[in-house]
């Protein structure tokens, strides 16, 4: 694929207790296939779909056994160092320095104010996904927080996206553009979410057929959390596999409804 611009999804990653039963599990969700684990990086072991990497399984480090697991998404960029900058400028807190994986390119992980982590990526001979948009590989993401004004300060002046806000009394949700085009979403948390939910990005994996891959998830031992709903987007549901890890999982072709209006909303 060619390079992600500033901003734009380009890459997601989860450390696991048991690599091996990750393998298992999104290896007959998702039909990936796994390379070999690179000792040098800590075993870090790229996933693929159709011979086209799509993300990267890791054995948790000791110190992280009490640690949540959870995809780690990272946002692309041109230069990390420049965005660390501006993480701290606007209120975000980097969890690690810019620093190079081996030749792969560079990296940050930060959070910000209103508690999401994350990671940035400036690709060097690892560009990030290899297909998207597909069953079997990422296809959306929302930023899930309550405190919807820290987010709507933090990442239009850290990335360069246009804001658009839905039309809806009942649903507080913005779409975030690059040059036009959605990236991704910011949905506000209401009371409905469990307390110990914490702010996260929620990640999306396209699937062939929504209510087969729920299925599945039970069969494998993971949980459904929300869902299946269909909506204009495609019939989606949340769900989280056996070691934690929530993500969604939608079918973007079986559609209902109209898209909602979205209007243009100047960042703060």
């Amino acid at each position: 694929m060619t390079a992600f611009p500033d901003g734009a999804p380009c890459w997601l990653d989860c450390m696991f207790p048991d690599v091996g039963a990750a393998q298992e599990f999104y290896g007959e969700l998702l039909g990936w296939t796994f390379g070999e684990g690179s000792p040098e990086f800590g075993g870090y072991t790229q996933a693929y779909s159709d011979g086209k990497a799509v993300a990267a399984v890791v054995p948790a480090m000791p110190e992280m056994a009490d640690q949540p697991v959870a995809w780690n998404f990272y946002f692309a960029s041109s230069d990390v160092a420049a965005t660390a900058e501006r993480i701290r400028e606007h209120g975000g807190t980097l969890m690690m320095d810019p620093m190079p994986v081996g030749d792969f390119g560079s990296m940050v992980s930060a959070r910000e104010p209103s508690g999401v982590s994350f990671s940035v990526w400036q690709p060097g001979s690892h560009p990030g996904f290899g297909k998207t948009g597909e069953p079997g590989s990422f296809c959306w993401a929302e930023v899930h927080t309550r405190e919807a004004e820290k987010a709507d300060a933090f990442f239009p002046a850290v990335f360069p996206f246009e804001v658009r806000r839905m039309v809806d009394d009942k649903v507080d949700f913005h779409l975030w553009d690059i040059d036009g085009a959605p990236a991704l979403g910011r949905f506000k948390m209401g009371p409905e979410v469990p307390g110990e939910v914490p702010p996260f990005i929620n990640v999306y994996f396209g699937v062939e057929d929504c209510d087969a891959a729920l299925d599945t998830v039970r069969r494998l031992g993971g949980q459904v959390f929300f869902g299946p709903m269909t909506t204009p987007f495609g019939r989606w549901a949340t769900v989280g596999d056996p070691q934690g890890a929530a993500f969604s999982v939608i079918d973007v072709h079986t559609t209902e409804g109209d898209v909602p209006e979205l209007v243009p909303e100047s960042a703060p």
